[in-house]
């Protein structure tokens, strides 16, 4: 019975450190991530581990695990334009690395290169990008200026091995000088539309008042034709008609009463009858 019990002992002794062997031979990769081996010998390996488990010699090589999804990042600048203006841009990089060239990755730059090569590649591609245009022109060609950032980072990029999937222009505002000058220019061709409109308007004025002193002349002329050929024929005819119009607008108005032109007539107020 003795003898089963340490048989037993020494496979279950057997069997820990066999296990233990095999934890220290084997590494694990997860999803999203690559890795690369570091050998005490011959240094960082050319082989890019992809997700899984691999082996690897325990005591001699250590694994190092390594991001390759793609990192968001906002780096912020304040700069100068070409007419020495100050500007506060924010521009967002979607980033991974080249999953081939990690091991050069790691030897270069180690396993945060996101954080040592992007914030200062992004500022210097702004300040140099940006000093190429005026205040105006960030406002008017941002695609173009956004294409021309992401062009110029991208290709700056690729010395480190980094791929750039996405490059914009998320934030940009002017200083406070600046911004006070773009309102009172604001107001400034408010002001010139106003007094244009006025003018267009009194152009119109004067040019229906024109309109209007020659109709009056001309229908002056016809008038003054037609005294000569029917002499007062007209002006009687004239007034004829206006005592007309006087005449239906006094019947139809109950304000008014007729009296005998006589003065044959008899007014009894507030008495009787005798």
């Amino acid at each position: 019975m003795e003898g089963l019990i340490r048989l037993s002992t020494r496979l279950g002794a057997a069997a820990v450190i066999g296990g233990i062997g095999v934890n220290t031979c084997l590494f694990d990769v997860p999803g999203g991530y690559r890795a690369v081996v570091f050998d005490r010998f011959q240094g960082v390996m050319k082989k890019t581990y992809k997700e899984g488990t691999h082996p690897m010699i325990p005591f001699l090589q250590v694994p190092v695990v390594m991001d390759v999804r793609t990192t968001p990042r906002v780096i912020n600048s304040v700069t100068g334009t070409k007419d020495l203006q100050m500007v506060n841009i924010s521009l967002r990089v979607l980033s991974r690395p080249l999953e081939d060239e990690l091991p050069e990755i790691y030897r270069q730059l180690g396993v945060d290169f996101n954080d040592r090569v992007l914030p200062s590649l992004g500022n210097e591609v702004l300040k140099a990008v940006v000093a190429q245009y005026n205040a105006e022109e960030l406002l008017s060609k941002r695609a173009a200026i956004s294409k021309q950032i992401r062009d110029t980072l991208t290709e700056r990029a690729k010395n480190f091995n980094l791929i750039l999937d996405d490059v914009a222009i998320t934030h940009l505002t002017f200083g406070r000088e600046f911004t006070k000058a773009i309102e009172h220019k604001q107001v400034a061709q408010q002001d010139a539309e106003r007094q244009r409109f006025l003018v267009q308007k009194a152009d119109q004025e004067r040019q229906a008042s024109i309109i209007r002193a020659e109709g009056e002349a001309e229908a002056a002329s016809l008038i003054s034709g037609a005294l000569k050929v029917a002499g007062n024929g007209l002006i009687e005819v004239r007034r004829i008609d206006t005592a007309k119009e006087v005449a239906e607008a006094l019947a139809s108005s109950r304000n008014v009463t007729y009296l005998p032109a006589n003065n044959n007539m008899l007014l009894n107020i507030g008495g009787k009858a005798q």
